[in-house]
């Protein structure tokens, strides 16, 4: 309930203090605005709220008092608006209702070597820190190789077409502007080294060709791109992906809950940071980490 009251303080806006003898003249003012922009009569203002025709029209004339609690919510209603937006207690004339609506979307996550919403919100967030938790390695640094194999049921006959068209879009990522910090399970990173769990079945030679690149990428790309690596023991992470100060996405597997209020983002931001603090390998430790599983993996 807590942080359901914070999404919603923060979504008001709430402007300085309006004297109460300013409150009536803005109500007037919002009044008109509102019913201007929907295309609403006095009389099907009147008819809508069930008031009186003469009450809705002393409603705007100069002079007149605030309307009670229950004909404000009523006009509120009949034309889209929050009566905190009437009564001058927010800037945004949305309901509450509206403004969490939009600002929590369920959206498809299509099992994809990058699926089209996702580079949109790459796109979008050009210039800006790109925050992710990975499902297992990043996709913006796994080699053709490593992504042939995972997505071979999904490729088909187009799989060199499918890849080119992948590393086109990480080619872009990689010069857009944005600084990337990525942290990983330390537990995902060496099963991938030693071909277990979500990894088994793939050849040795893959993933020691994949861990040649992901250290050539520490070395070449630090430090725009930074790599940590976090123990899932002591804190969990599912993945997630935040795109600067505006939205932030978390992977269910078939669908992203993508969130564009900025306390939600501002909180994910904050669980990111915490697993970048508490990672027992941070961005000049992460490379040292990867050589020394590399070495397990060529004995």
């Amino acid at each position: 309930m807590q942080h359901f009251l914070t999404i919603v303080d923060n979504m008001k806006q709430m402007p300085d203090f309006i004297d109460k003898r300013d409150r009536a003249p803005l109500f007037r003012t919002r009044l008109a605005e509102a019913m201007a922009l929907r295309g609403i009569s006095q009389a099907a203002l009147a008819r809508a709220t069930g008031a009186d025709r003469s009450t809705v029209s002393a409603l705007l004339a100069p002079g007149t008092r605030l309307p009670n609690a229950q004909l404000t919510a009523d006009c509120a209603t009949a034309l889209q608006v929050s009566s905190d937006w009437l009564l001058g207690l927010s800037s945004r004339p949305e309901p509450v209702e509206t403004l969490l609506a939009g600002s929590v979307i369920l959206a498809e996550a299509p099992r994809a070597l990058f699926d089209q919403e996702m580079i949109g919100w790459h796109h979008a967030a050009a210039g800006y820190k790109i925050r992710h938790v990975p499902a297992s390695l990043p996709d913006m640094l796994k080699t053709p190789e490593v992504v042939a194999w995972e997505y071979a049921d999904l490729l088909g006959v187009s799989t060199e077409q499918a890849i080119a068209a992948f590393q086109d879009q990480l080619d872009w990522m990689k010069t857009a502007r944005s600084d990337y910090e990525i942290a990983m399970p330390l537990h995902e990173i060496s099963n991938f080294a030693h071909g277990l769990g979500y990894w088994s079945g793939l050849p040795l030679a893959a993933r020691q060709a994949q861990m040649d690149h992901l250290i050539a990428m520490c070395d070449t790309l630090y430090p725009s791109l930074r790599l940590y690596l976090f123990d899932a023991h002591q804190v969990y992470s599912s993945p997630v992906t935040v795109f600067g100060p505006h939205l932030a996405a978390v992977y269910l597997g078939r669908h992203y809950i993508v969130f564009r209020d900025p306390a939600r983002v501002q909180s994910i931001l904050q669980h990111f940071d915490g697993l970048v603090r508490s990672a027992p390998f941070g961005a000049r430790g992460v490379r040292d980490h990867l050589v020394q599983l590399q070495q397990v993996m060529d004995q």
